[in-house]
Order: C-alpha cells, then structure tokens, then sequence
C-alpha cells in the first residue's frame, strides 16, 4: 500500500533553500552582470525618442479632409474605466447624422489604457505617438475637440498597426 504525503512533508525545504544562500547568490550575480552592461543615454531635449506604432500615447481624434470621423456614438466614454471621456452629441443634416458638439478628455484621470481606441467603430479615436504631455493646472489638462483632432496623415502609422492588430 503507497503512502501518502502530507502537506507539511511534500512542502519541506532543503538546508539550502532554508538558508537562502543559493538565491542570494543568484540576485547578486544578476546585479552584477546590470552593473558591467554597457549604459544606454540620450540625451532628450536634443535627442528625441521616436515610438513605435504600438505605442499608446495620448488618446486623439483622427480628422480626415471631408471633417473629424467621430460620430458621436460615445462607446468611448462608457468604456472609460477612469471615466475619462466625456461626449455630447447633436444632429446635422451631412451624410453622418451625428458629430460630437462636445468631446473632453481629461488627461489627469485617463490611464492610456486604449480601450476608447478598441471599442470605436470608426476608428475615430487612437493612441498618438506624444509622451510630453506637461500641464500647469488641473483646468489645462482637460483637453477639448480643438486640441484632440490631429490630421489623419500624422497618424497613418497607428492606423495602420491597429489593422494588422485586428486582422
């Protein structure tokens, strides 16, 4: 008949994993081998970082040649978990029925998560490139339609990574 192992006897440690000693040495050897690697600096004011097209940097309206894209559906602002976003639609007579008369994002409470730029169904908000993001009071970084729309051709490598993304 096979005995069965407790709890306590399976989870028993070694002298040397009691001791620590073994992992010990191997965090050391690991900030040792940090401490010998070349360093990497830039020197950023004169040297800007240029991000990939996955970066998710702060959320932006695509606005396209005929106008902006959003129509105003705001999935965006229900999505938000940091409820961030804030959309107020009203009606025109264009080929797009509606268009947001008020688009804000707060900076301060958004998170970069990116789930506005997933649930969009016209691709009318994205994930910009800018990591500069400074402001001189809590009124600045509430950003309205006039400082989110930027034009679809400095954002075509975003657009084009969120397609491969989607498949």
């Amino acid at each position: 008949m096979a005995t069965v192992k407790t709890n306590t006897e399976a989870q028993r440690l070694s002298f040397w994993e009691r001791i620590y000693l073994p992992a010990i040495a191997k965090g050391m050897g690991l900030t040792l081998r940090q401490m010998i690697r070349p360093k990497f600096t830039r020197q950023y004011p004169e040297q800007r970082w240029n991000p990939e097209g996955s970066y998710r940097g702060r959320p932006v309206l695509v606005l396209e040649e005929d106008g902006e894209r959003c129509v105003a559906c705001g999935l965006c602002s229900r999505v938000c978990p940091a409820l961030a976003i804030e959309v107020r639609a009203a009606e025109t007579n264009g080929v797009k029925e509606r268009y947001p008369a008020l688009f804000e994002i707060n900076m301060v409470r958004c998170i970069f998560c990116g789930f506005c730029e997933e649930v969009c169904p016209e691709e009318a908000i994205v994930m910009s490139k800018d990591y500069e993001l400074v402001f001189g009071s809590q009124e600045e970084a509430i950003l309205g339609k006039d400082k989110l729309l930027v034009p679809i051709s400095q954002l075509r490598e975003r657009l084009e990574f969120l397609r491969q993304w989607r498949g």
